[in-house]
């Protein structure tokens, strides 16, 4: 018995505006899937450089990423890439703009999530996101823990959720804010997620 092997047929609905696959594939293959993270990597590891050591990131670097990220889109995916930049543009300025309306996040950090989202679209942006959220806590208990305050910061919040259930309001000597302590550099650890996350997709491993 013999099998035979060949490509499958390729119908007129595939081939319609002059596309050789459905959008849906063409964004999820082909020699150049990997492409819109070298932008996004490039970004990440300046502005990580630049808020580690300054603690801002320069509007040169993130407008700049976002131009890089919605050309590279553009280019290789035509109308679907460009859908998918922008709407990754939106979402990244969309989530993160409470942080900064109540100064938690930076300007810088703010549109670094924007430019990122350009690069790697919405789906792959929330992971990012997600990894950074990860990072950055690990970051955070690190500090603590070098600075000798997790003690105290774990009471503090054992008070404030006691206050929370009790439905009162905490003391005034209860606070998780610290005049003294070192805020957590967020485009630093948006770098370090995107990094993991690009070197998985380079090894086929995400």
């Amino acid at each position: 018995m013999s099998v035979a092997f060949g490509s499958p047929k390729v119908t007129g609905s595939e081939t319609r505006g002059g596309a050789c696959l459905p959008a849906a594939i063409m964004l999820q293959s082909g020699p150049w899937i990997s492409a819109p993270w070298i932008p996004a990597v490039l970004m990440a590891i300046g502005a990580g450089i630049l808020d580690w050591r300054y603690r801002r990131i320069p509007n040169w670097l993130t407008v700049s990423g976002l131009a890089a990220g919605v050309a590279v889109n553009t280019i290789l995916y035509r109308w679907p890439g460009l859908k998918a930049a922008l709407l990754g543009t939106v979402l990244g300025l969309g989530l993160l703009l409470p942080f900064v309306l109540v100064r938690s996040l930076g300007a810088g950090d703010w549109k670094l999530a924007g430019a990122l989202g350009a690069c790697l679209g919405p789906r792959q942006l929330l992971s990012v996101l997600m990894g950074t959220i990860l990072v950055a806590g690990v970051m955070a208990l690190a500090l603590v823990i070098w600075k000798g305050r997790l003690k105290r910061t774990l009471l503090n919040m054992a008070h404030l959720l006691a206050a929370l259930f009790s439905l009162r309001m905490p003391g005034s000597e209860v606070s998780l804010d610290d005049p003294e302590s070192t805020k957590i550099p967020f485009g630093v650890a948006m770098a370090v997620a995107v990094l993991f996350y690009g070197m998985g997709r380079a090894m086929g491993k995400l």
